[in-house]
C-alpha cells in the first residue's frame, strides 16, 4: 500500500476491516483510469470478485446498477457522490447499513495515484465487516494492479 499525504485520505487514518483503501500509481494519464472506471460491462476484467456488473443508465450521479458476485448474488448498486472525471462513490444497500466504495485519483509529476477506498456504515457495518471486509480488502490490491495493467497497455 502507498501511503503518502494527500487528498484522498488522512495518512494518520489506519485501514481495518470496516474501513480500508488501496492505492496504486500508474503512468497512464487520469482520463485513462477514468475511462476503465465508468465501463461498468468490463469491471469483471479487473475485479476479481465479480462475475458481471451493468448499468441501467449511463454513469453519473444517482445512477443505478447491478453486480453479479463471483457465487451468483445479484445486488444493485447506486452512485451517491459523483465527480466527472475525477471522483464516484456508490452505495450497495444492506440491511440496517450500507457497503460504500470510493474510486478517485489525484496527478503529481506525471505520475496518477488512484485509489479505491470502502467502508462499511449503519447498524450492521461491523456484522458485515467482519463477514466481507477481510476478503475484500485482501483483494483490493490485485483489483488495483489489474487497472494499472489495464491502462498501461
Amino acid at each position: 500500500m502507498i501511503l503518502f499525504a494527500s487528498t484522498l485520505h488522512a495518512q494518520a487514518e489506519l485501514p481495518t476491516d470496516k474501513a480500508f483503501w488501496h492505492t496504486e500509481q500508474t503512468k497512464a494519464s487520469p482520463s485513462t483510469i477514468w475511462a476503465i472506471w465508468i465501463d461498468v460491462s468490463q469491471w469483471k476484467k479487473w475485479d476479481t470478485g465479480l462475475q458481471d456488473a451493468m448499468m441501467e443508465e449511463s454513469f453519473s450521479l444517482g445512477a443505478k446498477g447491478k453486480i453479479t458476485t463471483l457465487e451468483g448474488r445479484k445486488v444493485s448498486f447506486k452512485v451517491v457522490d459523483f465527480e466527472e472525471g475525477k471522483s464516484y462513490t456508490y452505495k450497495t444497500s444492506l440491511p440496517l447499513g450500507g457497503l460504500y466504495v470510493k474510486r478517485s485519483w489525484e496527478e503529481r509529476d506525471g505520475i496518477t495515484y488512484f485509489t479505491h477506498r470502502v467502508w462499511f456504515k449503519g447498524i450492521t457495518a461491523g456484522i458485515f465487516a467482519k463477514a466481507l471486509g477481510g476478503d475484500f480488502r485482501k483483494m483490493l490490491p490485485d483489483v488495483l494492479a489489474n487497472i494499472k495493467e489495464i491502462a498501461e497497455k
